[in-house]
């Protein structure tokens, strides 16, 4: 019976924690590192091992890596807060707790549990710098590393073209923008490329779904509070304060009341905002670039987006179209999303299956680019095949496309297999005719003996 003990079992525990473990020798090489410590450090865990820190790490020294102040005193560290940048590039954040690992008195290595905290600092930071801003101080922020950029947008479709190069053109420029187009075709990706490539880019950029809030909320969310203005009322910033230099996105800006649609309106006209319960007005330098998920004139015509309003954001109109109209970028899409997953689950998925590419471009893709991300991404996350194929799609999107599309998921209708099936019978009659002489056979076919050869061996007869 084996032991709960064994290499095996314990390699298995401690990939299931979720704090980074590495182990290194007396050396300094590491001898193990768990799933989660790969996870943090953006490593392949089999290249690693027997590798010096140093050479995992470059920017890691005696001076600065817990695990060789370790090896080189035999003390613990314990609650250490480091940083230091993975052989990507990438910024890491850890709480360690270091310790030796001793064998009849002897150090023979040294363990080390690390907590990441990077996302914890990150959002640490943000709520810092809003208070800078809050308090009148000048944002520190000269990245926008998070954002997308206009190289982000993947496609060959015409129209997405159009649409990338007109926003281009305007991303240096305060011309109100609108940008309307189906839930998850890419209206945010396409604003955050504009204030990335504009004056503005050093400063904040902030989005807000006007959908997502009831109007009492969102009216304040916008133009801040006064205290005493309200039950509960505390003196806070709204949202064109926040953004104060920078962009303001203001997404499915049909959804907002019509009420605070001419508040937006007046805003958009004089640049002054004035807070709910305040007597005085402050003057903001905000770009607001406005999207929707309709055609506005539709939208005019139901009157839920004021007819004014319509004009004063419709200076520059970007429409982005829906994924099932946009022949070709599935594939290319589905290839850029595979090799975005194989980075985050640390996979090797080379590609997808014709049939299945077949498939997906035959749905109606209700969801667009999100859709299919989010798709490519939970099977990425699951499989351990070499490629994506029907199998692994979600019954929806079978069931749906097999309604409308049974040839899609039948044999019989493969050309290539029928061409295949009519080849094998053919060469059995020949080498039936032939008294199973492949030469003859070859002869009755009309073509070379080894070629005959060859589809023998193809068709494994």
């Amino acid at each position: 019976m084996k032991s709960i003990f064994s290499k095996e079992n314990m390699i298995k525990i401690f990939n299931e924690i979720n704090d980074g473990i590495q182990i290194v020798n007396k050396d300094g090489e590491f001898i193990f590192c768990n799933r989660k410590s790969a996870q943090i450090d953006d490593i392949n865990l089999h290249d690693t091992l027997g590798k010096h820190i140093t050479n995992v790490y470059p920017n890691l020294t005696k001076e600065n890596s817990t695990l060789l102040k370790v090896l080189e005193k035999g003390l613990p560290i314990v609650d250490y807060k480091q940083d230091y940048l993975t052989y990507k590039g990438k910024k890491i954040y850890t709480i360690n707790t270091t310790l030796p690992i001793m064998h009849a008195g002897e150090l023979i290595g040294a363990v080390e549990i690390s907590n990441n905290i990077t996302n914890v600092k990150a959002l640490s930071d943000q709520v810092a710098e809003l208070q800078s801003i809050v308090h009148g101080k000048k944002s520190k922020r000269t990245k926008n590393m998070e954002l997308f950029d206009f190289n982000d947008i993947i496609s060959n479709d015409a129209e997405v073209i159009r649409a990338k190069n007109l926003a281009k053109r305007v991303a240096g420029t305060d011309i109100n923008v609108l940008v309307y187009g189906k839930t998850g075709t890419g209206k945010e990706l396409l604003v955050q490329a504009m204030h990335k490539r504009s004056r503005r880019s050093e400063n904040a950029f902030i989005a807000q779904n006007c959908a997502a809030l009831p109007s009492n909320l969102l009216e304040g969310i916008l133009f801040g509070t006064t205290k005493g203005s309200f039950t509960g009322a505390v003196n806070r910033p709204g949202l064109f304060e926040l953004a104060d230099h920078g962009t303001l996105f203001l997404d499915e800006v049909n959804s907002m009341p019509l009420e605070l649609q001419a508040k937006l309106l007046r805003v958009l006209q004089n640049g002054y905002i004035r807070r709910i319960g305040a007597t005085k007005t402050k003057k903001v330098d905000v770009r607001v670039i406005t999207a929707m998920n309709k055609d506005p004139k539709i939208a005019v015509e139901n009157n839920t987006l004021r007819e004014d309003l319509f004009y004063r954001l419709n200076t520059i109109a970007i429409e982005l179209p829906d994924l099932k109209d946009r022949a070709g970028d599935i594939e290319l899409l589905t290839k850029a999303f595979i090799e975005k997953f194989n980075d985050k689950f640390y996979k090797n998925i080379r590609g997808i299956s014709k049939k299945t590419l077949n498939l997906l471009n035959n749905y109606h893709w209700p969801g667009n680019v999100r859709e299919l991300e989010n798709i490519i991404e939970g099977i990425i996350g699951i499989i351990d095949t070499d490629f994506i194929t029907i199998e692994e799609l979600p019954e929806s999107i079978i069931s749906k496309v097999k309604d409308k599309h049974k040839y899609l998921l039948d044999e019989s209708f493969n050309l290539n297999h029928r061409i295949e099936d009519y080849e094998k019978q053919f060469i059995l009659e020949s080498l039936e005719k032939s008294g199973g002489n492949i030469t003859e056979a070859a002869h009755i076919l009309g073509i070379p003996r080894q070629t005959l050869q060859y589809k023998l061996k193809k068709h494994r007869i």
